[in-house]
């Protein structure tokens, strides 16, 4: 209850910020989609933890994303609203004077392949993510569920009508948390259209998703390519992804990524992320849950020092 007055309280207030109405007119909402555009590196975590306190906390970590992390915990949107609610800081939109959050949340939905797709999308979208991450892609089929469900269907004649939408109507929740009246125009997939505030993450974690990047990649919508080191070792057959037949799949990928101008991103810590930036990674988590511990610190601070952010 708390977290619904805060945000009511914010988005009010709105209506006396200069910067807020711009939103209406085309800035961003969306700050990794910003970063992407501008070519700068994204960091964020993948966050287990729902409670308010981390919402709270992550909301003024310093990093530009999250994943909240629902493939490997429990798949529950009213939670989702929740920690969406509790990350609006009301102080921070005042002095930014933008309605664009300083974390950008995102989910990872647990499903693969179809239906259930289509259903966890809609939802995780309604109450008002930024994005979705797509664990597991093996193949230019699944992508496209993916950017489908992540669309909602476009207007006859429109130039990027396919991959045609299956994204149903009702995303009042999405409204109210993003703050804007536009949001059926701005809620498509970047850069598939250029003024699109949401994000579709697409992972590869099997040497079938590999070995099917480039159709993969060349699915129209697809905003970042995220390789899972974990998995792709585990499925590999390896006990770690530092074994280098990992790290050369890891490398056709980010290569497939480089050549076709698509952000790639990876897990990375502080002994990995100035190495991962070097090589042309571009959205990279920098740590695990319970907001930035000292080891998740170490490596943003290595992360920024080295991009330049």
């Amino acid at each position: 209850m708390q977290s619904i007055i805060a945000v009511s309280f914010a988005l009010a207030v709105l209506c006396t910020v200069p910067g807020a109405a711009a939103q209406e007119t085309g800035a961003r909402l969306n700050k990794a989609i910003e970063l992407l555009e501008n070519d700068e590196p994204a960091f964020g975590l993948l966050s287990f933890d729902y409670s308010l306190n981390n919402a709270r906390s992550l909301a003024r970590s310093g990093l530009d994303f999250i994943i909240i992390d629902m493939e490997h915990a429990p798949f529950d949107v009213e939670r989702i609203r929740e920690f969406l609610l509790g990350m609006t800081d009301k102080r921070a939109i005042i002095e930014k004077g933008s309605l664009q959050p300083n974390v950008v949340p995102f989910v990872r939905i647990p499903a693969i392949g179809s239906e259930d797709v289509l259903s966890q999308v809609k939802q995780a979208l309604d109450v008002g993510a930024y994005g979705v991450m797509f664990p597991s892609v093996n193949n230019a089929a699944e992508a496209e569920m993916a950017i489908r469900a992540s669309r909602y269907p476009q207007l006859s004649g429109a130039d990027d009508y396919e991959p045609a939408g299956l994204r149903g109507r009702n995303p009042s929740n999405a409204v109210w948390y993003w703050g804007i009246r536009d949001y059926h125009a701005k809620a498509d997939l970047w850069p598939l259209d250029p003024n699109g505030e949401l994000l579709a993450i697409i992972q590869i974690e099997t040497p079938e998703g590999v070995e099917n990047i480039e159709e993969i990649i060349s699915v129209p919508g697809t905003g970042v390519i995220f390789i899972g080191p974990a998995d792709l070792s585990t499925a590999m057959g390896f006990a770690s992804a530092a074994a280098p037949e990992v790290e050369a799949a890891i490398q056709t990928v980010l290569g497939s990524c480089l050549a076709h101008n698509v952000p790639c991103a990876i897990t990375t810590n502080a002994n990995t992320v100035e190495a991962r930036l070097e090589q042309g990674f571009r959205f990279v988590t920098v740590g695990l849950d319970g907001g930035l511990s000292t080891r998740t610190q170490n490596a943003l601070d290595r992360g920024r020092s080295a991009s330049g952010r």
